[in-house]
């Protein structure tokens, strides 16, 4: 019989040295499959109401009220250079924390929680360019996807 202990994100067990994972809130942009580590998140809420800021970049969608808390909005979309939501009905927020306070990261919608073993990711592909590589941390090769997992200090560093 192997015993098997769980402990700060690595997994013991009798006869193997220990193998790394990490947890990623996962989400959904234009059919892509996106994951934020889960240390970095601070919760996950609907739609909110936005003021806007007058002569922000595009990807600054404006200001949310979070309980009395004014939070930094981005459409993730435009953040990596995807096309354009069509319509903004159903997106979420993706609240994450940063050293300078929450930021909201609005996305098309909110997957699970998955825990996913260091042992699959592979760096950024070489193809990618631009911004996409900049804040693409690597990749996780999943059974039936990708999972592309994002640098949350990078996505916001320049717009903060």
């Amino acid at each position: 019989m192997v015993a098997t202990l769980k402990k700060n994100n690595m997994q013991f067990s009798d006869h193997q040295a220990p193998i790394r994972s990490r947890q990623f809130v996962t989400l959904y942009l234009n059919k892509r499959y996106f994951g934020v580590d889960v240390l970095r998140v601070q919760e996950v809420i609907r739609q909110q109401p936005l003021t806007r800021v007058p002569l922000a970049e595009p990807v600054i969608e404006g200001l949310i009220n979070l309980r009395g808390q004014i939070v930094l909005a981005l459409d993730l979309r435009l953040r990596l250079g995807l096309p354009v939501r069509e319509n903004r009905e159903g997106c979420m927020n993706l609240v994450v924390q940063t050293g300078d306070g929450p930021v909201s990261l609005i996305v098309d919608e909110i997957g699970d929680v998955l825990e996913v073993d260091s042992q699959i990711y592979e760096k950024p592909p070489e193809m990618l360019r631009g911004v996409q590589r900049e804040l693409i941390e690597g990749v996780y090769k999943l059974k039936d996807k990708l999972l592309i997992a994002l640098n949350v200090d990078k996505v916001v560093q320049s717009l903060e």
